[in-house]
């Protein structure tokens, strides 16, 4: 399987499993998906038949809420059936909404922000203390980068030399209920890392080639690295693009889970085939004027409250 047409699947899964749950972060599993494909295609040393091989790559999804593109990736990968991702949000399942490590392929449970870069910093720290041969691979979202956490454990990891770990932010420029820039002012991502003492590199997170080239270019020379990928949040959906509301709805039934398995379907790669709607759906619902798009649904548009900043003020 291509890095292409696991992204794709990634996707697919994606919308179906959030919306037989009605679980929320669509949005944050679409703009990781192809970041995470070709994590699982081209870069991680992992055996799905022996998901606890000791020489495995690690990977941290520190991001864990957007957790079903991390399943769909192992299930599509072979380290438990395709099936079980029905089961997402279910009670009694493994696939909890954020991360588990229940699941085999999961090497820690997320979803609490700002855990999984100090994990992996100890995971990359022992494989260095032992001789072992695998890297640590972390993803994070960038609104997660406002945890204190994230940063302490970027300075023990440039402390320690850890040139086997590698960070990803999944680079969005959303975060919760708003843009990250609307949330909380700070200096461009990639020069607060290389402050941190990391090598820094850039990719666009949607791109597969862009990915390829920068996992491929990750140096070897007593710094850890991080790949800044600028995403789009909700990529691959045109009315859930750059829309804080997919943040946490799900598409639900009628014109929103038509539209966007219409728009995959038509986007669909060679030899890929839909587990679910083998043909498409030649009919979909379609939105009326009443539909929910293209509004502006952050904090910062939607909520007007009598104190201001002080730059406001002035």
């Amino acid at each position: 399987m291509t890095s292409e047409q696991l992204a794709w699947k990634i996707r697919r899964h994606g919308i179906e499993m959030t919306h037989l749950s009605g679980g929320s972060h669509i949005g944050a599993v679409l703009s990781v998906a192809d970041i995470v494909a070709v994590l699982y295609t081209e870069v991680l040393r992992v055996v799905p038949q022996e998901p606890d091989w000791p020489d495995r790559d690690r990977f941290i999804l520190s991001k864990g809420h957007a957790g079903a593109a991390v399943y769909a990736a192992l299930a599509e990968r072979g380290f438990f059936p395709v099936e079980e991702l029905k089961t997402h949000y279910q009670n009694g399942s493994k696939l909890s909404g954020h991360v588990s490590h229940h699941l085999p392929g999961v090497d820690f449970s997320t979803g609490s922000l700002g855990h999984g870069l100090s994990a992996g910093a100890g995971m990359a720290l022992t494989a260095r203390q032992n001789g072992r041969p695998y890297r640590t691979f972390v993803v994070l979202g960038d609104g997660e980068c406002n945890e204190g956490s994230v940063w302490e454990a970027a300075q023990f990891a440039a402390y320690f030399q850890l040139d086997n770990l590698v960070a990803v932010v999944d680079h969005n420029q959303m975060q919760s209920l708003d843009r990250c820039d609307k949330t909380l002012s700070s200096v461009p991502l990639a020069d607060t890392w290389r402050g941190f003492g990391w090598n820094v590199l850039e990719a666009d997170g949607n791109d597969h080639d862009s990915l390829r080239a920068a996992f491929a270019a990750v140096p070897k020379n007593a710094k850890p690295t991080v790949l800044v990928a600028k995403t789009v949040k909700g990529k691959g959906i045109s009315f859930m693009e750059m829309d804080i509301l997919w943040h946490y709805r799900f598409p639900h039934e009628g014109w929103e889970y038509d539209c966007a398995v219409r728009e995959l379907w038509e986007k669909r790669p060679a030899g890929v085939e839909d587990p679910y709607t083998p043909r498409g759906i030649p009919s979909p619902a379609l939105p009326d004027e009443k539909a929910d798009i293209g509004h502006d649904h952050t904090l910062s548009a939607t909520y007007h409250p009598t104190w201001r900043l002080p730059e406001e003020k002035a």
